[in-house]
C-alpha cells in the first residue's frame, strides 16, 4: 500500500484541497493538508532553511517526499539525489524534475545507481524519525556513515517530546519501565487506502549526541526553536 504516495500524486495532479488522515498512538486523529508537503523556500521553517544552507558537495535527501528540499538544492546548483520508500513520492519527484530513486534507506549502501558516496545527508521534517526506535538509532547512523565521504555530515532535525509529559511546575512524569517516550507509531490513510503502521522516533538532543559520539560522529546543535524542535549536525 502507498496511501502517502497516492496522496502526494493527488495533490500534484490538481487536488489542492486534499488531506491525508494521520493516526498515532499519542494524539487524536489528524488530517494534514497535502500542501504542507509542497512548500517552497519562503514557506519553509527556520530549521529547514538552516539545514539547506549548510549542505555541501553531493547531497543525499533521505525520505524526500515531494522533493521540496531537493528542488531548492538543485536550484542552487548542488548535486542532489532524493530517495524515498514510497513509489508515489518518487513518481512525483521525477515529474518535478528530480533524479529520484525508489529505495529503502537501509539498503542504500549497496545500491549501485546512487553512484558513490555523499558529502551531506539530509533528513528533515522530524527526519530522525526514520530511525524508528532508540534501539535502531545506531543502525541509522551506521548506514549514514557507510554512505558518507570522509569529513561528511548529517543534517537532521527532531523534537524532544518531554513537554507532553510535563506538569505545571515543570516536572515530567515518565514511566521508566516503558519504552522511550519519544517512540511513536503512525498510520496514514488516503482515499480508502491505509498504509501499514510504522514506528517514528522523536529523540531528545542529549540522547542523540551521546549515541552519535559512540558511533564516531561529532555532534552539535545548530538551532532550537521555542517548541523543543532542533536541528543537529553530525560530522565524521
Amino acid at each position: 500500500m502507498d496511501a502517502y504516495g497516492q496522496a502526494l500524486k493527488a495533490y500534484f495532479g490538481g487536488k489542492k484541497k486534499a488531506t491525508i488522515k494521520v493516526e498515532s498512538d499519542i494524539a487524536e486523529t489528524e488530517y494534514w493538508p497535502l500542501k504542507e508537503f509542497f512548500h517552497d523556500w519562503k514557506n519553509m521553517s527556520t530549521i529547514e532553511r538552516e539545514a539547506l544552507k549548510l549542505c555541501r558537495g553531493r547531497v543525499l535527501d533521505v525520505g524526500a517526499g515531494s522533493g521540496s528540499h531537493s528542488l531548492w538544492l538543485q536550484s542552487e546548483g548542488l548535486d542532489v539525489t532524493p530517495i524515498d520508500v514510497s513509489p508515489g513520492a518518487v513518481e512525483v519527484m521525477t515529474e518535478r524534475g528530480l533524479h529520484a530513486q525508489h529505495i529503502d534507506f537501509y539498503a542504500a549502501p549497496g545500491y549501485a545507481p546512487l553512484g558513490g558516496k555523499f558529502d551531506t545527508i539530509i533528513s528533515l521534517m522530524n527526519g530522525a524519525g526514520i530511525a524508528g526506535t532508540m534501539d535502531n538509532l545506531p543502525r541509522f547512523l551506521l548506514t549514514c556513515k557507510q554512505l558518507l565521504n570522509d569529513g561528511g555530515r548529517i543534517l537532521m532535525d527532531s523534537s524532544d517530546l518531554i513537554y507532553l509529559f510535563m506538569d505545571e511546575d515543570g516536572s515530567a512524569l515518565i514511566d521508566l519501565d516503558s519504552s522511550y517516550y519519544g517512540e511513536l507509531r503512525y498510520k496514514m490513510s488516503y482515499a480508502g487506502e491505509t498504509d501499514e503502521e510504522f514506528p517514528w522516533l522523536f529523540v531528545d538532543y542529549d540522547n542523540l549526541e551521546e549515541i552519535a559520539r559512540r558511533e564516531g560522529f561529532n555532534c552539535r546543535k545548530v538551532f532550537e526553536d521555542d517548541h523543543y524542535q532542533y536541528l543537529a549536525e553530525l560530522s565524521l
